[in-house]
């Protein structure tokens, strides 16, 4: 926590900025590429995605008032960088964003950077089919083993819509996987 506001204090200060920008970068950017890659599912989307991140972050670090925790404030940064990122590829290429999803589940087993098994691919196509919230908290709860009030700070929503949002998700992904591997 200490190293946490020091760190804070060395990225609002012009001076050292961008030093302290460079150890922000190596500290998070694999659990944030992580993360977006969930959400985008395509390798080289997921890192343009957290480039824009980074960037967002850069230039909106001095608002940053400590409400939250400086991770979950990039965290949040970067789970609406994706949704956006989604929603224009959606509006792009004029379909629906379940047609999108369905689109991305199934280039899944042709991506070099996809090194699941079998079961693992029909867990990632049965994630692909949730609703966007469901399937993100259903992500970082699930794989990032972040806990609720953690993941209502990102998502600002309530605990007790999680709770929800994660209990329609585990059904949905069991019933999905269900019918694959029967």
């Amino acid at each position: 926590m200490k190293d946490e506001i020091i760190l804070i204090q060395e990225l609002q200060n012009s001076n050292s900025r961008d030093k302290a920008f460079r150890v922000l970068i190596a500290q998070y950017k694999e659990r944030l590429y992580w993360h977006i890659r969930k959400i985008v599912i395509v390798h080289d989307d997921a890192d343009d995605v957290l480039q824009n991140t980074f960037v967002k972050i850069f230039k909106n670090i001095e608002k940053f008032n400590g409400e939250s925790k400086l991770y979950s404030w990039m965290y949040r940064i970067a789970t609406n960088e994706s949704i956006t990122f989604i929603n224009n590829r959606v509006k792009k290429q004029n379909i629906t964003i379940s047609d999108y999803h369905e689109q991305l589940a199934s280039t899944l087993e042709s991506d070099a950077y996809f090194s699941g098994d079998e079961i693992q691919l029909i867990l990632q196509k049965a994630i692909a089919t949730l609703p966007e919230k469901q399937r993100l908290v259903f992500n970082m709860k699930y794989f990032d083993a972040m806990k609720y009030d953690e993941i209502s700070a990102i998502l600002e929503t309530s605990v007790g819509g999680l709770k929800a949002s994660y209990f329609h998700a585990v059904k949905k992904i069991e019933k999905y996987i269900k019918t694959q591997t029967h």
